[in-house]
């Protein structure tokens, strides 16, 4: 044990580690290290089995000594020998070194895209012949941009490579309590202060309300302040209750019934009575004049969106057998396989007319036929125009299961050593529609052609796990951290998996807990239509692919991460919508 820890400690110079790959060491290491992990069958000399996994791990710090791991089966046999471990958890100093090598070693590529720049380009006004920003070969840079090992690094010794190390791979630690602290204010405290009256969360501690009596009354003199200053005010689902609250033309009774009720099981006939003259078709079309016309909240309106908006999801059979089975005979689909959005509007409305949330889809619709986007987005998603809900109760942060970043790496692992496992079918692409196989069966449709959604491409990797890549902003090649996209097609009672590959940031709340959203159709249909908290083995945690430097803005060999959840879906053959967290689009803003 002395003699192994003293090479680990002489491995730590990479002057050291290329002698020892280049007099044959590493492959004896390596046969050391399976003679030992064979033999010790009682675990009695763990630290000897570390140790020599310590040689392993400083010797793959550099270019040479990963070419010669890889080039000595050296993946494939911490693998197999890992997952004789993983049961006991008296070997976490093992699995922990072992998984560091496997994710050091793992051949780094560029993503799956043909550029990371944004699929969406917006010439800026006053710079006519603005171009997309060209990028070098996203090829060239795995030699020359990741961990270069020039001869200006021949000699350099790494005495600070345990706090390196640490810090390298501190999102493989398996505790909660011991990740990277969270992040702190950005500011102080006390500069919060200018936003109260626009958050008025900061200054107001709801939990220390004790009746709902003292919750009315503070709600009374927020609005009442609210409404006597001439300032721009922003309405909420609650405040839209305040009986001196109008919403332009619109009266409280037209925003429907009270939000706060469960399931919104208010009598039919006076939910009839007021709705009747605002759903018919008359108003409708004055409706959208209005808002079109209204040139205080929405920009000019482009006529031909106002005939091409469709809602998702557009399929005319899955409307007919699931909103309205008893009229299939009484609609006709257009040519081109979709509904009118006029007719699939009134049929669910009138089908569904108890079990609309707060918000008028209607006035949605018009909002949103005014709404230009740089994608020319033409359909709508549900959740937008239908609306939501809080849901009824609150839920816990989420428990996160012991080891289960490592568990994933190793999963990522096992693609690069079982290779014929992966079915690698891309199922929705953004870029080049005509390379997808969407509708395959037994996978899962992708779409996220509407407002705020984001996601660029789909892969299947096995027969319920997918990897995802998201957009960039406009006219940017980063900051593609938020998802928000529809899937269909699901199976009952099955977990899929979904891998987002393309993840910036260094570390993330779903590290601490926090789930993603996610948005029934059936459910809405049923009269629950709420953004609800779902997901299980939730991780972040860094990944094999990076960003060349002139693709990553300047930055070498960027680093990608993975977050990565599992759903089970509450419905055969539903439409879900995920999201980061609750969306908001510019459409319900306007």
């Amino acid at each position: 044990r002395a003699a192994i820890e003293a090479l680990a400690a002489l491995l730590k110079s990479k002057s050291n580690s290329r002698r020892a790959v280049n007099r044959g060491y590493l492959g004896g290491l390596l046969r050391l290290y399976q003679d030992w992990h064979h033999n010790d069958v009682s675990n009695n000399y763990i630290y000897i089995r570390r140790g020599l996994l310590l040689c392993l791990k400083h010797i793959t710090n550099i270019q040479l000594g990963r070419e010669t791991f890889l080039g000595s089966q050296g993946m494939e046999i911490l693998f197999t020998s890992v997952q004789d471990c993983l049961s006991c958890k008296n070997l976490d100093p093992i699995i922990t070194t072992v998984t560091q090598i496997l994710r050091k070693c793992y051949p780094k590529e560029s993503l799956p895209v043909t550029t990371v720049r944004s699929s969406y380009f917006f010439p800026l006004p006053g710079n006519a012949k603005a171009e997309p920003p060209c990028e070098g070969s996203e090829g060239e840079w795995l030699k020359g941009d990741y961990e270069s090992d020039g001869e200006e690094e021949a000699e350099k010794d790494l005495d600070n490579e345990d706090v390196e190390s640490k810090e390298e791979d501190y999102d493989l630690e398996t505790d909660v309590n011991k990740l990277r602290p969270r992040p702190v204010l950005d500011r102080p405290e006390e500069e919060l202060g200018q936003y109260e009256a626009m958050c008025p969360e900061l200054s107001h501690n709801f939990q220390e309300l004790e009746s709902e009596s003292e919750e009315e009354k503070s709600l009374e003199d927020r609005t009442e302040s609210l409404l006597s200053t001439p300032s721009h005010f922003i309405p909420s689902a609650t405040s839209l209750k305040h009986p001196k609250y109008r919403w332009r033309n619109q009266s409280v009774t037209e925003m429907g019934p009270d939000p706060r009720k469960k399931d919104f099981k208010v009598p039919l006939q006076s939910w009839t009575k007021k709705e009747k003259c605002r759903w018919d078709p008359i108003d409708e079309k004055r409706d959208i004049i209005e808002a079109a016309q209204d040139t205080d909240s929405c920009e000019e309106e482009d006529p031909a969106r106002s005939h091409a908006l469709t809602l998702r999801p557009k399929e005319a059979a899955w409307y007919k057998k699931m909103f309205y089975p008893e009229c299939e005979a009484s609609i006709n689909p257009s040519p081109g396989g979709r509904l009118e959005s006029s007719d699939i509007v009134t049929n669910l409305l009138e089908k569904h007319q108890g079990d609309i949330p707060f918000h008028s889809p209607r006035f949605y619709i018009a909002r949103a036929k005014c709404v230009k986007s740089i994608p020319d987005y033409k359909d709508w998603a549900f959740p937008d125009f239908w609306g939501h809900q809080p849901p009824p109760y609150s839920k816990p942060m989420l428990e996160r299961k012991y080891g289960v970043q490592r568990d994933k790496v190793l999963d990522d692992v096992r693609r690069l050593i079982q290779p014929g496992d992966v079915i690698g079918r891309t199922v929705f692409d953004l870029d080049e529609p005509s390379h997808s196989s969407p509708g395959a069966p037994g996978c899962l449709t992708f779409c996220s052609k509407f407002e705020s959604g984001n996601l660029r491409k789909a892969i299947q990797v096995r027969e319920f796990e997918y990897d995802l890549i998201m957009n960039a902003d406009v006219n940017s090649n980063q900051h593609h951290q938020w998802f928000y996209f529809e899937v269909r097609d699901m199976k009952l009672a099955l977990s899929y998996r979904f891998n987002i590959i393309n993840c910036e940031k260094f570390n993330s709340q779903f590290n601490y807990g926090m789930q993603l959203v996610m948005y029934s159709v059936k459910e809405a249909l049923q009269g629950r239509p709420r953004w609800l908290r779902a997901g299980h083995d939730i991780c972040y945690y860094k990944n094999h692919y990076r960003c060349s430097a002139a693709a990553g803005g300047g930055m070498r060999g960027k680093c990608y991460y993975t977050l990565t959840f599992s759903i089970k879906f509450p419905h055969k053959d539903d439409v879900c919508y995920l999201a980061y967290h609750y969306p908001y689009t510019y459409s319900t803003m306007m």
